[in-house]
């Protein structure tokens, strides 16, 4: 039993950043429609400009949709959330 302890804080560590991520990009769809607008992605990730969206924006719809977060996300291109 005592080695599942550190593992699971261990994992626990480890897992916090992305779960962070993950939860603030869920958290800036603030009008619940299933996607973020550049105002959205810039009310939890000020120093996103309009070319970074635009980069972000892999169809060019305007939005970012869950799998464009996710590659963003996984590509460094939105920093922590405030």
């Amino acid at each position: 039993m005592k080695p599942l302890f550190p593992t699971l804080a261990a994992l626990s560590v480890l897992m916090a950043p992305a779960l962070a991520m993950g939860q603030s990009a869920t958290d800036a769809d603030a009008n619940g429609d299933g996607v973020l607008s550049l105002e959205e992605v810039q009310a939890v990730y000020p120093e996103t400009t309009a070319e970074d969206f635009d980069a972000m924006d892999l169809n060019a719809d305007g939005a970012l949709d869950d799998t464009e977060v996710q590659a963003a996300q996984d590509a460094g291109m939105l920093g922590a959330a405030d």
